[in-house]
């Protein structure tokens, strides 16, 4: 098996093209997906200067290097092996970390935990997730850490119907498994708060009263929907849970979206062999495990300095 690492790296660098525009109604992974797809056409294009030349007629010229077609530049130059694991892009970390001290940034954290993944892996995959956000913001302390569970939405005709729907979704056992995890995370000082997301009021009820550390924050989805529902409203209130607004996919990357991305299609890496494009590369079954998205956000200038994403999959047979 090989471990595949995704980066994004700072998207807040790489153009308002990749950036959702605020208020946007639309629940997307677009961001995520673009990033990646950019962050891979960028290393590709600054590794091609390493990659052996197949004719005399390259003339050195930037803009043409920079071009929208991503060279033919081997995949060993751009992306990383350590052991196990691939990078896709590598990873400069020399030049990773935030430009002030930490303590001048509040640092948000989101963790989606993708469809199919055991209950017994959840801890390894948030320590790889977190320790990579530790590594590329050089921080050791999390202001706000949202775990994502699968299996859950907030969708329906009316906030009613939503509330009953999201009753009956995920797996409130496994969750408060899971839960455990980031308790321990919470006690030793990782995280200052945790939070959930797409948690109605009986989900979060049924949660609070069985978890040690209780969420501070529930993010929902009111796209499909008009209103907090009151009951929700209601227990948030009682309980001081602060109720955010958000427009993530519960399943941000499927299976589909990541093979496409590192395929030789149109717009593919050409890291995964892929016989319909007569490419080349590691064959095997890949298997998306999670999804982490951080944000550094300067508390006195009330910019976000840092944002970006790192996803963990795993390729099995390879």
């Amino acid at each position: 098996m090989t471990k595949l690492v995704l980066s994004t790296g700072n998207v807040m660098s790489a153009g308002p093209s990749i950036i959702r525009k605020s208020g946007s109604a639309t629940r997307s992974n677009l961001e995520l997906v673009n990033s990646l797809r950019d962050n891979f056409t960028a290393a590709r294009q600054d590794y091609a200067v390493h990659a052996p030349r197949t004719n005399g007629n390259g003339n050195g010229n930037s803009s043409s290097s920079r071009s929208a077609t991503p060279p033919q530049t081997p995949v060993d130059l751009w992306t990383e092996r350590d052991g196990k694991e691939l990078y896709i892009p590598r990873i400069n970390w020399h030049a990773a970390g935030l430009r002030d001290e930490s303590n001048q940034y509040e640092i948000t954290v989101k963790l989606f935990l993708l469809p199919g993944t055991p209950v017994a892996e959840r801890e390894r995959y948030a320590r790889e997730a977190l320790t990579l956000v530790d590594r590329e913001l050089g921080i050791q302390t999390i202001d706000l850490l949202v775990v994502s569970f699968p299996g859950m939405s907030f969708e329906g005709n009316c906030e009613w119907e939503a509330d009953k729907i999201n009753a009956q979704q995920g797996n409130l056992e496994e969750e408060l498994a899971t839960w455990k995890v980031f308790e321990e995370l919470y006690r030793q000082g990782i995280a200052k708060r945790l939070g959930v997301s797409e948690f109605g009021s009986e989900k979060l009820g049924a949660f609070i009263k069985r978890t040690t550390v209780p969420p501070v924050v529930d993010q929902i989805n009111l796209q499909d929907c008009c209103n907090v529902p009151p009951p929700l409203k209601q227990l948030a209130e009682e309980e001081g849970v602060e109720l955010n607004v958000h427009v993530d996919c519960t399943d941000i990357l499927p299976r589909g979206t990541l093979r496409d991305l590192l395929s030789h299609g149109p717009q593919g890496a050409g890291v995964l062999a892929d016989p319909a494009h007569s490419g080349a590369g590691l064959e095997g079954e890949i298997v998306p495990q999670w999804v982490v998205r951080y944000m550094a956000f300067v508390r006195d200038r009330g910019v976000i300095e840092n944002k970006g994403y790192f996803a963990g999959a795993a390729l099995l047979g390879a």
